[in-house]
């Protein structure tokens, strides 16, 4: 099998790599590089001693695009590239839009001139909006809080509706929870531009001393200490999900849905605690103001992966402490020299 790969360069594109390649699937990626690395596919290499092909490239670059299809083979598309942050969304959402919306239809605009119909797309919990119970199963209603989550709400929709036309397409829609931890091996993790938008490293870099405290955006959540809630999943256990997912990339499988998660919910001081203890290293916080799009709690019923793909979460919350600690450690500058 060879599969094509846009964003995976990325965090969570790279982490899928190594999985892949340790079952021998070849792999091609293209990215831009805009958010994330080339120095992590180098790294990638370094844990399977398996060759990539890299394409640097944006995804909306329809003739770049054909060009790598035209190389020959392609079986399948795992759909990541996207800019991602919910925050910076609400800032430049126009960006977002462009972005996230025209390098996929571009995307589909090709696979389906080469006659390639199976596709994975990297979806988000966010699309469940402000859930009114929990956990969330994938039958719950769709709604978002903030331009992110609507492009990938957008997209799945532009998704659904290829599927209803062309019926010959297999589509597997992937909402991840929340992505944090980095590989064992501390060679390959996040590394975010700038201040970062996700909690785990900007605890990590507030215990390496390269910021001096955490925001806490918000502590007055109906949740039981104030903080958010959400359902932390080790980035390793998300890329095996779409290992497990291949499995759906087969004539007639259709259109499936699934949520990766954990089952569980921490909340942002509770992983702040976590992290600490376990990594024995003190986090400096403070409290401000909520942040536009975010909501009190969300955390998923994972029943229908473990069920249909065999698939499960395997790390906890101690691993992910770890594995995010140890990359930061190795890495204090992340992918920079």
């Amino acid at each position: 099998m060879k599969l094509l790969l846009t964003g995976g360069a990325g965090y969570i594109g790279s982490h899928t790599c190594v999985e892949l390649l340790k079952l021998d699937i070849d792999v091609v990626v293209i990215d831009n590089l805009s958010n994330s690395s080339y120095r992590a596919l180098e790294r990638v290499k370094s844990i399977t001693n398996k060759e990539i092909t890299f394409v640097e490239a944006d995804v909306r670059d329809k003739e770049v695009l054909r060009s790598i299809f035209k190389e020959g083979d392609i079986d399948g598309v795992i759909h990541f590239a996207g800019l991602k942050a919910v925050g910076e969304s609400n800032e430049i959402p126009l960006r977002y839009y462009d972005n996230n919306l025209n390098s996929t239809i571009t995307l589909l605009q090709v696979m389906e001139e080469f006659n390639c119909k199976n596709l994975i797309f990297s979806s988000s919990a966010t699309v469940y909006g402000n859930p009114d119970k929990l956990p969330i199963t994938e039958d719950f209603p769709l709604s978002v809080t903030n331009p992110y989550g609507r492009t990938k709400l957008i997209i799945e929709d532009i998704l659904r509706d290829v599927f209803k036309a062309k019926y010959n397409w297999n589509i597997v829609l992937l909402r991840y929870f929340n992505p944090v931890g980095a590989h064992p091996s501390g060679l390959i993790g996040e590394d975010p531009n700038g201040i970062p938008n996700n909690l785990l490293p900007f605890i990590s870099q507030v215990a390496a001393g390269k910021l001096d405290k955490l925001s806490i955006f918000g502590d007055d959540y109906n949740t039981p200490d104030g903080t958010g809630i959400r359902d932390y999943i080790h980035v390793v256990d998300l890329a095996k999900g779409h290992v497990a997912a291949l499995q759906k990339l087969k004539i007639g499988s259709g259109l499936s849905i699934y949520n990766l998660g954990t089952g569980r919910g921490y909340s942002v001081l509770e992983m702040v605690n976590a992290f600490s203890k376990v990594n024995k290293v003190k986090i400096d916080y403070q409290i401000v103001g909520r942040r536009e799009g975010d909501v009190a709690a969300c955390y998923a019923d994972p029943a229908k992966a473990n069920s249909e793909l065999n698939w499960k979460a395997e790390y906890g919350l101690k691993d992910i402490c770890k594995d995010a600690w140890n990359w930061q450690s190795k890495n204090p500058s992340g992918y920079k020299i």
